[in-house]
């Protein structure tokens, strides 16, 4: 499998895609008197740029514009060809036929004269494919086909398709492409967005892998129904996403709307969807995340490792001990609050050799002060998270610090069941000074969002491990740390809330924030000995990138232990050992 986070981008460059119907056929040019007699068929106009382009150019670039980098909509006998292995797709649900419920005048005629312009049976077309060597079900939406619209025979074409995808256990992958529910249909229609997504819970309930491709457009009732329900959900750049449509809304509201509403940019930022792909990397990508989701070794096939007793490892303790000594609790703040620390996507980078970022909590924001996504420690396929602060000041901003938002904690949790779902173990990192407090913050409820994480983490079928990297600030650091076991690095520091917030609380005197950290016990050592942590991992000098590689690779070892250690255990003893863990506190 490629690298994943080079297949998959959480923005791009390329210019959004056209937005009427595109011809590559070279049935059109630009039709001015000016321009030179080509043989038809050679050359074709592009829809975004108006650009006249040289057909072949266009068909070897992926159906790209060369030019403005604008998206030509593609037929689904074209997608199927750019993503499918050559001469393996078959189709499924052939000789499906519309009916008229609303006695619509001349609804028949309409499809059958669309039947013989597109060739198509329908607005989809839907089968068995592999790609790159692995069985899925694939489908395609066709805009050509009334507009890609949903009606009975799209709706049972995709139910038909699910329920036989969870019966042989495949995955599904559905390249979406509509004007939302067929209004010929009425509420037969309508109800095609129920049955599709019932369809679409079984597959899930069946720990089996679903990802929806939106394309340009994917509206209306599509969107609301199966486009919307995936594991994943993957879009091309600058495709057009939305319920309502953009002129709806703007007439409805009476204000213009913000550049680049609806777009596939849009949605990422705004935390709906996970990612955008550009088309020339869409098969790679697609079967990275197949295989990456059909690997069968699950979370306990690790060769067992013990941690070797190196020489002179006593002897390095007794140093350790020596030198806390002479550290004070407020030092180790300082330097747990350093900006030059490590952050989490420095030790995922280091630690795991594959990792695809996720983006978004599906409902209002991608919170950067939140990274997540599928990793791959060795082989073993995990659930990655962790806070992630900046380094510099535009970097800062766009992490709130390290402070997450309610959107934040509710990404994390997204991706954690999602962990659950197909069995993968968790691993958070830790690095925030706190929940943000903000008036956003409360509104949008943060409390109840950090009540469900533990609430929600408690009871995870899967092993979740978590460790403290810098700061460990109150309650919004432990809504990643309900794990089976806590980790602290040396210089990290684990609190009910700040030093200079318990000295202004309890002593009215923010100044007295560092005797407040002596007595808080707020170090590893001190958090280890009330039983409140399991490891602590020694930093020689304290983490810096000099010595990240050496820190990570004893981090590694420590988490195949624990992966083995957690080997035979069933999903209810582990969701157990967790509860009895926090119990005993």
């Amino acid at each position: 499998m490629s690298r994943l986070k080079d297949l998959f981008k959480k923005t791009t460059n390329v210019q959004e895609p056209e937005t009427e119907e595109s011809k590559v056929s070279g049935e059109e040019t630009s039709g001015s008197e000016n321009t030179p007699s080509v043989p038809e068929g050679l050359w074709v106009k592009c829809p975004k740029c108006g650009e006249l382009l040289y057909k072949e150019d266009v068909v070897k670039n992926d159906f790209v514009c060369p030019k403005c980098k604008g998206y030509f909509r593609i037929k689904a006998k074209t997608r199927i060809r750019l993503v499918a292995d050559k001469g393996s797709f078959k189709e499924w649900c052939t000789g499906l036929h519309a009916f008229n419920p609303l006695d619509y005048p001349e609804y028949e005629e309409k499809i059958a004269k669309q039947q013989e312009k597109t060739h198509l049976e329908e607005a989809i077309r839907i089968g068995e494919a592999r790609i790159d060597g692995t069985r899925v079900v694939l489908g395609v939406c066709d805009a050509r086909f009334l507009m890609g619209s949903m009606g009975y025979v799209v709706g049972e074409k995709i139910t038909r398709s699910f329920e036989q995808a969870t019966e042989e256990k495949l995955p599904v992958i559905l390249f979406c492409c509509s004007g939302g529910a067929r209004m010929q249909e009425g509420m037969v229609s309508l109800m095609q967005m129920a049955k599709t997504s019932a369809a679409i819970k079984r597959h899930s309930e069946a720990g089996l892998l679903y990802i929806p491709v939106l394309t340009d457009p994917t509206t209306g009732g599509v969107t609301a129904s199966f486009a919307m329900l995936g594991d994943m959900i993957l879009a091309e750049p600058g495709a057009l996403i939305g319920f309502a449509g953009p002129r709806v809304i703007a007439q409805t509201i009476g204000q213009k709307l913000p550049e680049g509403f609806q777009k596939a940019e849009f949605l990422v930022e705004h935390g709906i969807i996970d990612g955008i792909v550009t088309r020339n990397l869409l098969k790679k990508t697609l079967s990275g995340l197949v295989k990456f989701h059909e690997r069968k070794n699950g979370y306990c096939q690790f060769t067992r490792i013990t941690l070797p007793e190196a020489a002179g490892e006593e002897e390095k303790r007794r140093r350790h001990r020596n030198k806390e000594k002479h550290m004070t609790a407020w030092e180790r703040v300082e330097t747990a609050r350093d900006s030059k620390r490590p952050t989490s996507l420095d030790y995922i980078e280091t630690i795991f050799e594959e990792f695809m970022e996720l983006h978004g909590d599906r409902a209002f924001r991608d919170d950067g002060a939140i990274v997540g996504g599928l990793a791959v420690l060795d082989g073993q396929p995990v659930t990655v998270i962790g806070v992630q602060k900046g380094r510099n000041t535009k970097d800062n901003i766009l992490r709130n610090f390290g402070m997450p938002s309610p959107e934040g904690y509710r990404k994390a949790l997204r991706l954690m069941k999602q962990a659950e779902k197909f069995n993968r173990p968790i691993i958070n990192f830790i690095d925030t000074p706190g929940a943000f407090c903000g008036i956003e913050a409360e509104e949008r409820g943060q409390g109840e969002a950090i009540a469900r994480n533990l609430l929600e983490m408690s009871a995870l079928k899967v092993p979740v491990l978590s460790i403290v990297i810098g700061e460990g600030g109150s309650g919004g650091a432990l809504a990643l740390g309900v794990g089976n076991e806590v980790w602290m690095m040396e210089n990290a520091t684990y609190s009910v809330l700040s030093p200079e917030g318990f000295a202004s609380i309890l002593w009215k005197d923010s100044k007295r924030a560092k005797e407040a950290a002596e007595v808080m016990k707020i170090t590893a050592r001190d958090l280890k000995d009330l039983g409140i942590i399991e490891h602590v991992i020694m930093e020689d000098t304290p983490a810096c990138a000099q010595n990240l590689p050496q820190i990570a690779e004893d981090m590694k070892n420590r988490m195949h232990q624990f992966l083995t250690e957690m080997e035979g255990k069933t999903p209810e003893e582990l969701a157990a050992l967790r509860y009895e863990r926090f119990r005993k506190m």
